[in-house]
């Protein structure tokens, strides 16, 4: 059982706002004398049973969070802790997903807000060494006609290195706007060289997985999970290539799995999916990326040849350059080629799974 935190990686599903640590959540609201729900704050965080969580408990946390990011200072330093936490986790490659939108207001618009981001992550990653790159994301609860005003800025710093935009999501809640709507946001993001990494496959099951696919053409989904109950649509997504970005304490903290352990993780793998998995928004779930691989070695039974496999697939499914995913990938080889240490015995799915049965979630 090696050091997950040395496995090399790429976090390809980090939000900026879910990607605050709670100290400087609390630090900011101090700041600018906003009043937090305690469930942000709590040093026990709520339990809550999975028939009591859902997206609209998730959402009202996430916007009061979001109310606390008001300057560039702010800004500028939530990209630098994203990436100082994501490079002590082993992470060499950080796509953060941002929707310019929400800080605007703050800093002189939508132009200087992707900016603002853009530099800050060009100086993170010169700070901590882990690349940084950004994801532009329009939001389903907005017009159509916003995610195109979006994808026209998005393609205008399109790159593949630090600080520059690498891909195009569409997020927030699944249910809401229709999927075709958004179709040609993506293509003005396809032709411009960005990726396209919508959101889907959560809230919702395999038709709109589908739906997803056949509308904005993704290269990664994010989440999917819901896939493995159409057997057809799963293949789809391995026959297309289309990478995953699993993260499972959002699915268990949004109330989509009971547990961890019912999570198809390895259902997935197992089909051929190319998987990666990600944090979602480490403050509202309350864990991070190397969580995430503890969940797949502790609960799923993956052993380290198969968790350096989640490794490369994060980072093959990365927008980095071809010299980047060479130098995390042998890193992921001298990860798997040095000893695993003598006096860690084997892992006990059963036990940590009876842990789990009640995970902890902040809300």
């Amino acid at each position: 059982m090696r050091d997950l935190a040395a496995l090399p990686k790429a976090h390809l599903h980090l939000h900026f706002t879910g990607s605050m640590r709670v100290a400087t959540l609390v630090d900011l609201a101090a700041q600018h004398g906003v009043r937090l729900p305690e469930a942000l704050v709590d040093d026990d965080p709520l339990r809550v049973p999975a028939t009591e969580r859902g997206w609209f408990r998730f959402q009202r946390l996430y916007d009061a969070a979001r109310s606390c990011v008001r300057s560039e200072a702010d800004m500028r330093r939530l990209v630098d802790e994203a990436a100082a936490d994501d490079a002590a986790e082993g992470s060499g490659r950080l796509e953060l997903q941002v929707d310019p939108t929400s800080y605007a207001p703050f800093v002189g618009g939508i132009t200087p807000a992707v900016e603002i981001v853009l530099d800050a992550a060009r100086e993170a990653s010169r700070a901590h060494g882990s690349e940084v790159a950004v994801i532009v994301a329009a939001s389903r609860m907005r017009h159509p006609l916003d995610a195109r005003t979006l994808a026209r800025l998005a393609a205008r710093y399109a790159g593949e290195g630090s600080g520059e935009v690498v891909g195009f999501g569409l997020s927030n809640d699944e249910r809401r706007g229709h999927t075709a709507e958004f179709g040609p946001a993506f293509d003005i993001a396809r032709r411009a060289g960005l990726a396209a990494v919508p959101h889907g496959g959560e809230l919702l099951g395999p038709d709109h997985v589908r739906e997803v696919l056949h509308e904005l053409v993704p290269d990664r989904l994010g989440h999917g999970v819901r896939a493995v109950e159409d057997p057809r649509v799963l293949a789809e997504i391995v026959e297309q290539g289309v990478s995953l970005e699993v993260n499972p304490a959002s699915n268990v903290g949004l109330g989509v799995y009971h547990d961890a352990g019912e999570v198809p993780l390895r259902t997935l793998v197992e089909a051929g999916a190319q998987v990666a998995l990600g944090a979602d928004d480490p403050l509202l779930f309350g864990s991070r990326l190397v969580a995430q691989y503890e969940t797949a070695r502790n609960v799923h039974g993956f052993s380290d040849g198969e968790l350096a496999a989640l490794a490369r697939s994060s980072i093959r499914a990365s927008r980095a350059s071809s010299s980047t995913k060479a130098r995390l990938l042998a890193g992921v080889e001298g990860w798997l080629a040095q000893p695993a240490p003598d006096d860690a015995g084997p892992a006990d799915p059963d036990r940590v799974r009876s842990e789990m049965d009640n995970p902890v979630t902040i809300w």
